[in-house]
């Protein structure tokens, strides 16, 4: 078996209800951060943890978001005659080599557990990543390489996870924690979306995974759990219970759920003003419209 990961599957066949009506014309991975769609953190993130193939789980009406990866020899040909070089060196980081992108359908939307094991044949027998591309991290070391490193050492499932507030809890897959060692937490259990009152934790899965392929085969068992859903989370447990190691890693950086509007929104302001060419000009603008909002209440 592959011993170093090669391969993130990317679950981005979800309707992003929440961002309608701009969804009903553009997938929400295309959706720009500053300048850069959501999806691109994700690649790059990717990219800095030595990921060389790249897996999206779609459905009818993506289309944008394949085209993102493709050439786009017209644009470069009129910026290249322009001497727009600081746009042309722009675009390469949405440059992928030919055949680095597999596309694979998720036919019915059954739960992240199901997108998952719809990418199983293009995984085969290797460890692998998820990405979701909601979860935008930002970290002097990317998210997933941080992973990367802790898994050389505890190989097994690894899930990244961060403290929440109680009244979040019920959102989230929670870590039932056997040995708390700092960074790294052995687990003995996940509970999907708890009840608050009865989650063993308030540490909690976010949208970056390490993974055995030993998990695909739990997930093809096809067990429904919370929302009647095929749940990642009840495929990792399954590791658990088999005697296989499932670790928790409490990341270094800063997470923005974007995938809803008040998260895309805290994203979009903390990646603005971490932008020397932007910071400045915005950080002025953002405390005077506070400072007007103030004064109107």
């Amino acid at each position: 078996m592959q011993d170093r990961v090669r391969k993130a599957v990317f679950p981005v066949a979800g309707l992003g209800t929440r961002f309608l009506p701009a969804t009903k014309a553009i997938p929400k991975e295309v959706l720009p951060l500053v300048d850069r769609p959501l999806i691109q953190y994700a690649i790059d993130e990717a990219r800095a943890a030595g990921i060389d193939e790249f897996i999206f789980v779609t459905a009818k009406g993506k289309s944008a978001l394949e085209d993102y990866f493709d050439s786009a020899p017209e644009i470069e040909r009129s910026l290249r005659e322009k001497g727009k070089t600081d746009l042309l060196k722009a675009l390469e980081p949405s440059e992928m080599p030919s055949g680095a992108i597999a596309y694979v359908r998720q036919q019915e939307a059954l739960g992240l557990g199901h997108a998952v094991w719809c990418a199983r044949r293009l995984i085969a027998d290797e460890p692998f990543a998820v990405v979701l591309p909601d979860d935008v991290i930002e970290a002097d070391t990317p998210c997933l390489a941080q992973m990367v490193e802790a898994y050389a050492e505890y190989r097994g499932a690894i899930v990244a996870a961060m403290e929440v507030p109680k009244d979040q809890i019920k959102s989230y897959g929670v870590l039932d924690v056997e040995a708390d060692h700092g960074s790294v937490v052995k687990m003995k259990g996940m509970v999907e979306k708890p009840d608050p009152d009865k989650a063993p934790s308030n540490l909690a899965v976010i949208g970056r995974y390490i993974l055995p392929p030993s998990v695909l085969d739990n997930l093809s068992q096809m067990k429904r759990g919370a929302g009647g859903e095929i749940q990642l989370t009840d495929a990792i447990a399954d590791e658990i219970e088999a005697g296989r190691p499932v670790h928790g890693f409490r990341f270094a950086g800063r997470r923005f759920d974007c995938g809803s509007k008040q998260g895309y929104l805290q994203a979009t302001v903390a990646f603005a003003l971490a932008r020397p060419d932007l910071a400045g000009e915005f950080a002025d603008f953002l405390a005077s419209t506070v400072e007007y909002a103030r004064a109107a209440q």
